[in-house]
């Protein structure tokens, strides 16, 4: 494996150890500003997820030999600053609100979708089918996770929040 390629990959991994570490802290905030109990949930049901997601980064470093270390993620911590600034900028108890969590919620999902998929087809490119099936299975559930927002916001939450009072 190209060192130089090797450390990229190393690098990404304390990337997106970060971003899921800053999320297990970030969700619950989410959660608590959320109006309906099913964006509530699903944001919660995802906490537990993202527990998960880091237990198998911290997998991951040990199989390849390194301890555990986060790299700050720029790309997380201001997608964490704009959710913060909408639900600033949202009315507590509003479908509005909701719509502005799933939106940056989904930016997040995007995010480590793009992440773990560049990190799976790396893995498989070193031939490390271990450390592929680790990092797919998370991609799946990242995937899964947009899907579920997805769905929540099309099953009335968008219209609702058109028809609420200013």
């Amino acid at each position: 494996m190209d060192e130089m390629l090797e450390k990229l990959f190393v690098d990404q991994l304390k990337d997106i150890y970060y971003a899921e570490k800053l999320l297990t802290k970030a969700l619950p905030k989410m959660a608590k500003a959320a109006t309906t109990e099913e964006l509530k949930n699903a944001i919660m049901e995802h906490k537990e997820e993202t527990e998960t997601h880091v237990e198998r980064l911290e997998q991951i470093f040990g199989i390849l030999g390194k301890r555990p270390q986060a790299k700050k993620c720029e790309a997380m911590e201001g997608l964490k600053k704009e959710a913060d600034s909408i639900v600033e900028e949202t009315e507590a108890g509003s479908l509005t609100r909701d719509v502005g969590i799933i939106m940056s919620s989904q930016k997040v999902e995007h995010y480590e979708i793009a992440s773990y998929g560049c990190l799976t087809t790396l893995a498989r490119t070193f031939g490390m089918d271990d450390v592929a099936a680790i990092l797919h299975q998370t991609l799946e559930e990242e995937k899964a996770a947009d899907e579920l927002l997805t769905s929540i916001a099309e099953n009335n939450i968008n219209y609702e929040a058109g028809q609420e009072e200013e």
